[in-house]
């Protein structure tokens, strides 16, 4: 265990998960692994919009979007938590855990605006297919998104402000692999009642209320598809959305325990397993479950990889 003597008095310390030298170094392989796999994936998902012209939609384009703030969201924890993996110093300075924390909440919940605007894109594609077009125009599709940053730069701005303007005494050891609100939060040796309400009313306005409306659309989605007289019709309608659902469920789930639900030491150990699901392995699976769900997505790689292939005359792959 590293001595809180060792740093400086701002610095907090990462417990992480592990102090065994060889768990450490297979740790950092694995997350590695991971972390380029994030990269590679929602790359890979970016590369294919992009030079796609059958995929500049209102939906490929929330897509792309998501899959750019999947590779800035995990950017911002695993990097150091790589170098954690191999220093003996497992440090972070209050500055940077105050940054770490900023863009990790900055960031979530954009995604939590941007996957609402997605489930309405379905609702709008789905409910209202002969307007589809005139309503889900370029400049809403962009204004959703900028909306969504707008929104959540300056409420995070002031959590992270309430945050770290308490006075931190005594173990400085974040019980975690990156600074977080709850474990940072069990650290102050003050009255955190100004913070803890502030963080329920944030929770509230980013994580549920973005939830509610995507409940609110599919709840209209599912009663359209309902009344199809095909059952073929209604399999391939359900098959657009549930690609999203499937990311929707997973992020909403663990997020919503880990800031929404009461503090304990029991929950602290649980958050600190669910905050490694969706700030690490969701990013991960995100493209893997858009493209092995989405027909487009499919084609698109198939075109992909037989213009890369040796012999086939292309201007490039």
């Amino acid at each position: 265990m590293i001595k809180e003597n060792h740093t400086a008095l701002s610095d907090f310390i990462f417990v992480g998960y592990s102090d065994h030298p060889v768990l450490q170094m297979l740790l950092f392989v694995v997350f590695l692994l991971i972390y380029v796999s994030i990269i590679a994936g929602n790359g890979l998902i970016i590369y294919i919009i992009v030079t796609d012209p059958t995929l500049d939609t209102p939906m490929y384009f929330f897509l792309k979007s998501l899959a750019f703030l999947e590779i800035f969201y995990t950017s911002v924890t695993l990097p150091k938590m790589l170098v954690n993996f191999v220093a003996q110093n497992r440090t972070i300075s209050f500055v940077g855990c105050a940054a770490q924390i900023y863009f990790i909440i900055f960031l979530g919940g954009t995604e939590c605006f941007l996957l609402a605007a997605m489930a309405y894109d379905r609702y709008v594609a789905i409910c209202n297919p002969l307007h589809y077009k005139l309503i889900m125009h370029k400049e809403l599709c962009l204004g959703l998104v900028t909306g969504s940053l707008t929104i959540n730069m300056p409420v995070h701005i002031g959590q992270t402000y309430l945050l770290f303007t308490l006075p931190y005494c005594g173990t400085r050891e974040i019980n975690n692999f990156f600074c977080d609100i709850p474990p940072v939060l069990e650290l102050a040796c003050a009255d955190t009642f100004a913070s803890e309400v502030y963080l329920v009313a944030v929770t509230a306005l980013i994580l549920i209320l973005p939830f509610c409306l995507i409940c609110a659309s599919y709840v209209k989605i599912i009663s359209v598809i309902l009344k199809m007289p095909s059952v073929e019709g209604q399999k391939k309608v359900f098959a657009t959305c549930s690609s999203h659902l499937i990311v929707v469920s997973l992020f909403y789930g663990s997020a919503t325990i880990v800031y929404a639900s009461p503090r304990s030491k029991e929950t602290l150990i649980v958050n600190k397993l669910l905050s490694l699901f969706y700030t690490i392995l969701i990013p991960m699976f995100n493209p893997i479950i858009y493209s092995l769900r989405n027909r487009e997505v499919k084609v698109s790689l198939k075109k992909m990889f037989r213009k890369c292939q040796p012999g086939y005359i292309s201007q490039g792959c």
